[in-house]
C-alpha cells in the first residue's frame, strides 16, 4: 500500500467529527470511557462505540478494559502531536472567519490559552513562559534544535526528584521543542515536559479547571517557580 494511501486512510479517520471530538478531548493525555466520550460528544453509547473501534484500529487510540469500563487514549505522544499540529492549523485557518461566541465560549477558549495540557506536557501561555524561563536559566538548549542541558538533567533531579535515567528510559526524546498553537511560540514536550507536568501538578502547583485541558496556576506554583526559575507567570494565568 503506498504511502499516499495510507495518508488518505488516517486522514478519513480524523474527518469525522465525532472522531475529531474524541481526539480533541483525549488531547489532555488522560484514559476516558467510552461512556464519557459518548456523553462529551452528544452521541449514544452505541455510536461512540463503533467510533473508538475505527480509532483504535487505525492506530490513533489505544484501549484497555477493567471490568465492565472501556477505556481509551491517545496512542502516544506522535499522535498527540499529530492531533495538535491539525489543530493549529484549523486555528490558523479558521481565524479569520470564526471566534467564540457567548460568555461560557469566550470563557472556555481564554483558559485554554492561559493554561493547558497539550497531552502531557503544558502548553499555552503558562507552558511557553515556563519553558522562556528555563532557557534562560539555562537548563534547555535551543540553538540546535531542543535538548536538556547537564544543568538541566541536574535540577530535574535536584528539584523535582526526577532520575536522570527517567529522562531517557522511555525511547523519546528527553526534550522537544512543540510549537504552540495559541501562542505561536515553542513549549517544551518530550519526556523533562511529561515530568515536570506530572510533578506540578502532583504538587499542586497547578490544577486542572474542570474535566478538560484547561489547568490554571496556583499561589504556591506562581510563589515557587518565581523561586525556582525566576519565571515571570504574570500574563501567564490567573492565579487563585
Amino acid at each position: 500500500m503506498g504511502s499516499h494511501t495510507d495518508l488518505a486512510a488516517v486522514a478519513a479517520l480524523l474527518a469525522d467529527r465525532t472522531r475529531a471530538r474524541f481526539c480533541m478531548v483525549l488531547l489532555d493525555g488522560r484514559a476516558w470511557t467510552a461512556r464519557e466520550l459518548a456523553i462529551d460528544a452528544g452521541v449514544s453509547p452505541a455510536t461512540a462505540s463503533e467510533h473508538l473501534t475505527k480509532l483504535v484500529a487505525g492506530g490513533i487510540l489505544v484501549e484497555r478494559r477493567q471490568g465492565r469500563h472501556r477505556y481509551v487514549q491517545l496512542a502516544g505522544d506522535q499522535v498527540a502531536g499529530l492531533i495538535e499540529g491539525l489543530v493549529a492549523h484549523a486555528d490558523l485557518t479558521a481565524a479569520s472567519r470564526r471566534r467564540p461566541q457567548g460568555l461560557r465560549a469566550v470563557t472556555a477558549s481564554a483558559a485554554l490559552t492561559r493554561g493547558r495540557t497539550c497531552y502531557d506536557h503544558l502548553a499555552g501561555a503558562l507552558g511557553v513562559a515556563i519553558t522562556d524561563a528555563m532557557i534562560g536559566r539555562g537548563l534547555i538548549e535551543v540553538s540546535l534544535g531542543c535538548s536538556l542541558t547537564e544543568d538541566g538533567a541536574t535540577w530535574f533531579g535536584d528539584v523535582l526528584g526526577v532520575p536522570r535515567a527517567d529522562l531517557h528510559r522511555t525511547g523519546r526524546p528527553a526534550a522537544k521543542a512543540c510549537l504552540d498553537w495559541t501562542e505561536r511560540r515553542t513549549h517544551l514536550a518530550g519526556a523533562a515536559g511529561a515530568h515536570l507536568c506530572r510533578s506540578l501538578l502532583t504538587r499542586h502547583w497547578v490544577k486542572r479547571i474542570g474535566t478538560g485541558r484547561a489547568v490554571r496556576l496556583t499561589q504556591d506554583g506562581a510563589v515557587a517557580l518565581r523561586d525556582l526559575l525566576d519565571a515571570d507567570l504574570d500574563t501567564a494565568l490567573d492565579t487563585e
